[in-house]
């Protein structure tokens, strides 16, 4: 997409922090933690191995049953495995709760095991390559002139407030158009007065189809009365939490609840009882190591973590050298509901660039046993209609498997085929796509 539009992707290969002092470690060098776990390390390489041929029966337990059936213990599970899953597939504090299958699959996958494969001795010794976007803004904007000068009528700064009525051929909505801030970041309408929110009165639409690329809540919302009673049992029982992003530049905290460096006492040179040596890996590390991504255990619950980024180091966009003391980070804090476990007061209010609340999917294990399994049947075609009064409106987003974009776009290229849309040629022989 990026390159149809005329802009080039940058590749990385992705370095992670997770934990603090004698809780720490990477995929870019050993240290003293993965070198005190090396047997729980071995007995996890066999427990992928058993999942990979038992995932029938085993693939939908929660990761901390799974795992707890095997006798590891809570410090591997909360410092090494659980940031594995969480900081890649947005399943945050919900980690332990999500189906065995998706750690497995990280782990043994060659085509999206983001750790594949896995190391015997140290976890996960890749470096993921990841392409980094370019200016997103301008990318977006040249997208929306590319699809208007085909005859596609962009509306931004427009939101549906309700779907008025649904039938066998036509739905009608109705739409409001919002006040842009300056800034191009819309708070969520009922955050805000009525009078700041919008502009205009609410006008009546109608389309032949409508894709609701949002969470199942917020469509749930919109359909109101109009939602079937299959739509309300299969979106029910989706549940979600409300995080908050800092966008900031104080690398004191980073430095408190983080490591951002190097440091010779963490690292090792050797592993499995000197079995293998690390010298060429830990040279890596004291000449390479720039982490991009961060997992915190929180003091009060290691089970419940922060998520962070080093936005210099991963983006390319801005100066490599630039001193770690004007690095720009993003802090993410997880689900309101743990708000007093937080330590958002200690980041310095002089250095916060930006605050963002959001509303994201929690990956609870009941999510892929209630409604993942029967998405098929509300984004049925009238060709299997006997389930649904209506087949006019069709489902789409990250939701409906795990928060990563490339479900979300696999999920709109999907509803846009069911409506008549030729599906891309070059993924008709892609095998991520084909998954």
């Amino acid at each position: 997409m990026f390159q149809q539009q005329g802009h080039d992707v940058t590749p990385v290969n992705l370095q992670v922090s997770f934990g603090k002092g004698d809780k720490f470690w990477t995929n870019v060098f050993p240290t003293t933690l993965l070198d005190r776990h090396q047997t729980e390390i071995r007995r996890f390489e066999k427990a992928l191995k058993f999942l990979r041929y038992t995932e029938v029966i085993f693939g939908l337990l929660p990761i901390k049953v799974f795992l707890k059936l095997w006798f590891f213990s809570d410090e591997f599970l909360d410092y090494l495995i659980y940031p594995t899953v969480a900081l890649f597939l947005g399943t945050g504090n919900y980690t332990p709760d999500v189906p065995s299958i998706i750690l497995e699959r990280l782990f043994t996958s060659p085509t999206y095991g983001m750790w594949y494969p896995a190391d015997p001795l140290s976890l996960a010794s890749n470096q993921p390559p990841m392409i980094v976007f370019p200016k997103l803004s301008q990318f977006y904007t040249d997208w929306q002139h590319s699809l208007q000068s085909k005859g596609v009528d962009v509306r931004l700064s427009t939101e549906v407030t309700r779907i008025i009525a649904r039938t066998s051929s036509r739905v009608t909505v109705g739409l409001r158009t919002r006040m842009r801030n300056q800034d191009h970041h819309n708070p969520q309408s009922h955050d805000i007065p009525e009078s700041a929110s919008f502009q205009g009165e609410e006008t009546i639409e109608e389309f032949d189809d409508v894709v609701l690329c949002v969470l199942p809540d917020t469509s749930t919302r919109l359909l109101g009365r109009h939602a079937t009673w299959l739509e309300r049992t299969v979106l029910g029982p989706a549940k979600f939490s409300d995080d908050v992003t800092v966008t900031h530049w104080d690398s004191e905290y980073m430095e408190k609840w983080y490591e951002n460096h190097f440091k010779e006492d963490l690292a090792v040179r050797s592993l499995g009882g000197g079995a293998r040596d690390e010298g060429a890996r830990v040279q890596l590390g004291r000449e390479t190591f720039r982490p991009m991504y961060y997992i915190k255990q929180t003091p009060a619950n290691p089970r419940l973590l922060e998520m962070a980024f080093d936005c210099t180091n991963y983006q390319s966009q801005f100066e490599k050298d630039t001193p770690f003391e004007r690095h720009v980070f993003q802090t993410i804090f997880l689900n309101k509901r743990d708000h007093q476990t937080w330590s958002k007061s200690d980041i310095a209010a002089d250095k916060i660039i930006r605050e963002d609340w959001w509303h994201q999917l929690c990956h609870s294990y009941t999510h892929y046993l209630f409604v993942v399994p029967f998405l098929w049947l509300v984004n049925s075609t009238p060709l299997f209609n006997v389930f649904r009064r209506q087949s006019r409106i069709k489902f789409a987003g990250s939701w409906t498997l795990v928060n990563a974009h490339e479900v979300a776009v696999m999920s709109g290229m999907a509803a846009a085929y069911s409506l008549g849309a030729a599906y891309p040629e070059d993924l008709e022989k892609d095998s991520f796509a084909l998954l």
